[in-house]
């Protein structure tokens, strides 16, 4: 074993990998020797720091080094990602940093607990809590990752599927709809057009915007998310934005040009009034400009309308001499979509086969025109048949 107090300080010479050295766990371990400057704890809470720190996320500090240097995000692991060459000097200090996260890895309870022995004896009165360790192969592993970057991602990106924008920063959204493509009935033709545009990103190929319409309650939203789910072992995450953000597309674009995964852009229950200024917004994006364009996004938006753009009579029947140009021009933006793909309400067999479907995957048993009947009745004061009706249904059922 390298000498502990070493170690410790050589840490604070680690560049690429800087993040992983200021990580909570890495810090108390750095105060075990004074290293972090002035105020640091003693080194019997520096180490009780470092366990409980490491036990928020792993019960093994060799795992949660190899996890946090293979999800850092750094300019080495940019270079790699865009297939781009590595400089000498760059790759010496990756090469020389993994060494010592190697030799940290190595390091078992008993290693620092001693240590800790020998350096603040007169405060240890009980046990030091343990911790678990594993010999790894830290250079092998992190190549492994990197080989792995464009179905698995690094920092955030591997570990959630989904992100929002909040303000100018991307965000995860730590509790999203897991649901999967199986898990949702009936739809299977437009499933099934959604699933083969998204491949095609995966792919490399051109994949089409696309606008999801149809009544609300058919499953649009939740079918964009279901994609995701199905498709996100093969490098797919969603980025969700509400419409008052839309201006923001083309900087969250920069923001992801470069990253090795591909990316959904979603937006959620699109409409617009009349001389909105998303509405010029969302249709120069559409037209597909340098300047807002990346190859690894696409945009899928859903509305329970097909053109997009709340119409009156006024509209139709104003003074307007010019309202055929008028009308034309609210209903351009839908055209902008490469793919628009229909959700109509379910006939009411469609509806009840969606219904018994999900009674059976839920084990509901109840005589079949009985749950037709109390179906029927809850979709009426529902106020429509829909797969939403049917889920609510049914979770009414389990409920009882």
């Amino acid at each position: 074993m390298a000498n502990l107090q070493t170690l410790i300080r050589d840490l604070d010479t680690v560049v690429v990998f800087r993040h992983v050295a200021e990580t909570p766990v890495l810090r108390a371990f750095r105060a075990l020797c004074g290293s972090c400057g002035d105020g640091s704890p003693n080194p019997t809470s520096a180490y009780t720091d470092l366990v409980t720190e490491l036990f928020r996320t792993h019960y093994n500090f060799s795992d949660f080094l190899l996890d946090a240097v293979a999800e850092d995000e750094n300019q080495y692991v940019n270079l790699r990602a865009r297939g781009e060459a590595v400089p000498a000097v760059l790759q010496t200090c990756v090469e020389e940093e993994l060494k010592l996260f190697q030799q940290l890895s190595d390091l078992t309870t008993e290693d620092v607990q001693k240590f800790v022995h020998q350096k603040d004896v007169a405060r240890i009165t009980g046990s030091l809590p343990p911790f678990e360790s594993t010999k790894r192969d830290f250079a092998k592993a992190y190549e492994e990752r990197i080989a792995k970057i464009r179905t698995t991602g690094y920092g955030m990106y591997a570990h959630h599927n989904m992100f929002r924008l909040e303000g100018e920063e991307i965000v995860p959204i730590t509790s999203p709809d897991t649901r999967v493509l199986a898990d949702l009935y009936g739809y299977e033709r437009e499933k099934e057009q959604l699933l083969s545009n998204t491949r095609a990103l995966l792919d490399g190929k051109p994949a089409a915007n696309t606008l999801l319409y149809g009544a609300a309650g058919t499953g649009k939203s939740s079918s964009v998310k279901a994609v995701t789910n199905e498709l996100a072992g093969e490098g797919l995450r969603l980025l969700e934005l509400k419409k008052s953000q839309l201006h923001d597309i083309p900087k969250v674009m920069e923001a992801l040009k470069d990253n090795p995964l591909k990316f959904i852009i979603f937006v959620d229950d699109l409409s617009f009034q009349k001389d909105d200024d998303n509405f010029a917004t969302l249709k120069a994006i559409l037209e597909g400009s340098a300047s807002v364009k990346a190859p690894n996004t696409v945009i899928y938006a859903t509305s329970n309308r097909r053109h997009l753009v709340r119409e009156s009579f006024a509209d139709r029947e104003g003074d307007d001499i010019h309202r055929n140009d008028t009308i034309q021009e609210t209903m351009s933006l839908s055209s902008r979509f490469g793919l628009t793909i229909l959700f109509n309400k379910p006939s009411k067999p469609d509806y009840l086969a969606i219904v018994k479907s999900l009674a059976k995957a839920k084990g509901i048993e109840m005589d079949e025109a009985e749950l037709e009947k109390q179906a029927s009745a809850f979709a009426i004061r529902k106020g429509g048949a829909t797969p939403r009706a049917a889920e609510q249904f049914t979770n009414s059922l389990l409920a009882k």
